[in-house]
């Protein structure tokens, strides 16, 4: 049997990369004529105002190079779809406004590119495994081939968050949060690790013009990468992903899950690599922030000193929907610490996470673990952030009664926080936004 072929290229703009890339391996070797075709970018998040999307989003340089290509392959039906996070329920368009902000219409305009927000579109319930079942997007079910555009980037619950994760953006509400289920069997590597079973066939074209160190979001560590992983083959891009990020795709135990599904090797033994060699661009980027031996502080905040209070760290059963909050709590405590220890405090996150019997406070975020806590006996105080997404008011008067005074529109504030972090990248002319534009 033939091998499977990723590339690995340089990029370089205004140089038709992308085209170079697909042609090398033929990564559109499965279009077919006349096709449906759907392009899924990776927009994680979109807000108003300026915030860092480097490492975060799809750079639209590259997907504007994919529409060029596929139009000059005749493809005259292309649907650009994605379900960006949306953390507020009332919060409407945000998806048309993330494709207005990133130079989408004028796709539209120029080469009659449609654009579906995930949101605003219907799911279809299908079984992913036997008894197991989610919801999603008919434009990706409805489609004859998907050019899926991940950013390349790590992640703090699976290691990497490449094609393969990408494909969540695919999914309802209801359906990302299932797969974040407090099965330590039916984990969140094992639900992502079922998605390639329900595609069209499909091409992947990972995006690392720039790539992120302890992603998803903008408040990881963003690099000027310069490249772009192709192939016809999603596992195959994924695991040279990986690689490129300085991973074993055999340690990341969902491409492990999808390998075995597909009666494949999970290292790189069937993987023919054209173009640039793996060890010649990996740089290992970490994946999540460290925590102490114990897993009850990050380590910079017990450097700082922090005695008297644990923040559990999170695991897999942590939807989107409470970790940008934890987020926040972090920063808040280490941000407040004036050198008084707490008095025995507990953070606990997630769908599966007991009180400590000895502890004064035990703080329960997220509804989940509310309701998982409902009738647990311990000798301290419960506090309860209940909602979900948790709601604000109840995180501030959480952290009240710690000593911590904060307005709960900190919580939901989120163009504050991207202007906070865009702070680091002045004066970086690296950091190009012109990338996040068409011209």
């Amino acid at each position: 049997m033939n091998n499977i072929k990723v590339a690995i290229h340089k990029f370089e703009k205004n140089s038709e990369t992308v085209k170079k890339a697909v042609k090398s391996v033929n990564a559109f070797e499965y279009l077919p004529l006349n096709a449906k075709v759907v392009i899924k970018p990776n927009i994680v998040v979109w807000l108003d105002t300026p915030y860092p999307k480097w490492g975060v989003i799809t750079t639209s340089t590259i997907m504007e190079e994919v529409v060029i290509l596929l139009k000059e392959y005749g493809v005259n039906d292309i649907t650009i779809a994605e379900g960006s996070l949306q953390m507020d329920p009332m919060q409407k368009n945000i998806g048309q406004k993330s494709f207005e902000g990133l130079g989408y219409h004028k796709l539209k305009k120029r080469y009659g590119v449609k654009l579906a927000d995930a949101w605003e579109r219907p799911f279809q319930k299908i079984e992913i495994a036997d008894g197991l079942s989610l919801k999603l997007s008919t434009d990706l079910l409805d489609s004859d081939f998907l050019v899926n555009v991940p950013v390349l980037k790590t992640h703090a619950q699976v290691k990497v968050s490449l094609g393969i994760k990408n494909l969540k953006g695919f999914l309802n509400v209801g359906s990302r949060k299932k797969c974040h289920s407090a099965d330590h069997k039916k984990d969140l590597g094992y639900m992502i690790s079922r998605l390639p079973n329900l595609l069209p066939p499909s091409a992947t074209i990972i995006d690392g013009v720039y790539t992120m160190e302890r992603g998803p979001s903008f408040d990881g560590k963003p690099r000027r990468s310069d490249l772009v992983i192709v192939s016809s083959n999603l596992l195959a891009a994924d695991m040279v992903g990986a690689s490129v990020l300085g991973h074993d795709p055999c340690d990341i135990p969902y491409l492990v899950k999808a390998a075995a599904d597909q009666g494949v090797s999970s290292d790189l033994c069937d993987i023919d690599i054209l173009g640039e060699k793996i060890e010649d661009v990996a740089a290992f980027h970490k994946y999540t922030f460290s925590y102490n031996k114990e897993n009850t502080l990050p380590k910079s905040m017990e450097k700082m000193g922090i005695k008297g209070l644990a923040f559990h760290k999170f695991d897999t059963s942590l939807c989107t929907y409470c970790s940008a909050l934890v987020g926040k709590l972090l920063t808040i405590i280490a941000m407040s610490y004036k050198g008084e220890p707490f008095d025995d405090v507990e953070f606990l996150t997630g769908k599966r996470m007991r009180p400590c019997k000895d502890a004064k406070k035990s703080i329960l975020v997220g509804q989940c673990l509310c309701a998982l806590n409902k009738n647990h006996e311990v000798s301290g105080e419960i506090v309860k952030i209940k909602g979900c997404p948790p709601d604000p008011g109840q995180a501030a008067r959480a952290l009240k009664g710690i000593g911590i005074d904060i307005d709960p529109s900190f919580f939901t504030n989120f163009e504050m926080e991207g202007a906070f972090f865009m702070k680091r990248f002045e004066n970086k002319p690296e950091f190009d936004e012109s990338y996040y534009t068409i011209t």
